[in-house]
């Protein structure tokens, strides 16, 4: 089976990867069932790169229905260690206008109804979120993004992810400005914490496509609008992606996060007393620690 340890994660309307050449697609298999669709796996400025486009191709999935756990067991069982997800926002400040982008270095879940660990069943894992993204691999996402010249790109910012699929109501997007968020989306939450689980470094690119709907002199947000912006920064993340590849180390020891051994110290479980079939189940993530 081929291999990468670059992953992209493609959201709304970044449903394949431009530029890519030797494609081969590969179905995998999970102990949590299919990913959101077929992985293809490829060579991007001559570097492997492993892409799931996270709602399926055709956007076939709510935020809600999407496999996050198998989607990020997949691309870890393809060797992927770097993973770049790409997320349609909305904006909370007025500084971060429509077709801006934001690399947060926060998150706010205000979702409900998806499942936040891989573990269960006898295996209890508590990991460090303080800092959900990963800061090496988000610092070369907005240095690259910067090289560009012709983006607006923020450093940092809070993301609150809702549980959607319904975008917010003023009152809600009023409360969510009043306790300092930034952007909001909805698919954020729980692929960051699974990712943390997986020992993969992640980092968000996110395409700003509205207002969100406190914003008085701007229309309420509507699928239109946000189809409309969001091709445009498609084109833009799709270059940043190609240029940022490239500068991804090889080797995770030369880098400072913390991010592939961020279950070090988070097996509450004693090991004695783990089921066999919980250890097989989950060697993939904690084989190196049993």
């Amino acid at each position: 089976m081929p291999q990468a340890t670059i992953g992209v994660i493609g959201g709304s309307g970044l449903y394949r990867m431009e530029g890519m050449t030797d494609l081969e697609e590969v179905a995998v298999e999970t102990p949590f069932g299919a990913p959101s669709d077929v992985i293809t796996i490829g060579k991007l400025e001559g570097v492997p790169v492993a892409f799931l486009p996270r709602h399926g191709r055709g956007h076939r999935l709510s935020p809600t229905e999407i496999p996050v756990r198998a989607n990020i067991w997949a691309l870890k069982s393809l060797g992927v260690q770097w993973v770049i997800s790409v997320s349609a926002v909305g904006s909370l400040r007025e500084h971060i206008a429509p077709r801006d982008l934001v690399v947060p270095d926060q998150l706010f879940d205000r979702t409900k109804s998806r499942v936040n660990s891989f573990f269960e069943g006898g295996l209890v894992v508590h990991c460090t979120f303080a800092e959900p993204f990963c800061p090496t691999l988000s610092r070369l996402l907005l240095e690259t993004a910067r090289e560009l010249g012709d983006v607006r790109v923020h450093e940092g910012g809070t993301y609150v992810c809702i549980e959607g699929p319904l975008f917010s109501t003023k009152a809600e997007s009023l409360a969510y400005r009043s306790w300092g968020m930034d952007i909001i989306g909805m698919t954020a939450l729980p692929e960051a914490k699974l990712a943390r689980e997986a020992e993969l470094c992640y980092a968000t690119l996110a395409c700003v496509t509205d207002y969100d709907c406190w914003h008085e002199s701007e229309e309420s947000v509507s699928v239109e609008l946000v189809v409309q912006n969001l091709n445009a920064n498609v084109t833009n993340a799709q270059r940043i992606l190609r240029r940022l590849v490239s500068k991804i180390p090889a080797d995770r020891s030369t880098v400072s996060c913390d991010c592939s051994q961020a279950l070090a110290s988070a097996i509450i479980t004693d090991r004695a007393v783990i089921p066999e079939a919980v250890r097989e189940k989950y060697r993939l993530l904690i084989e190196k620690y049993l």
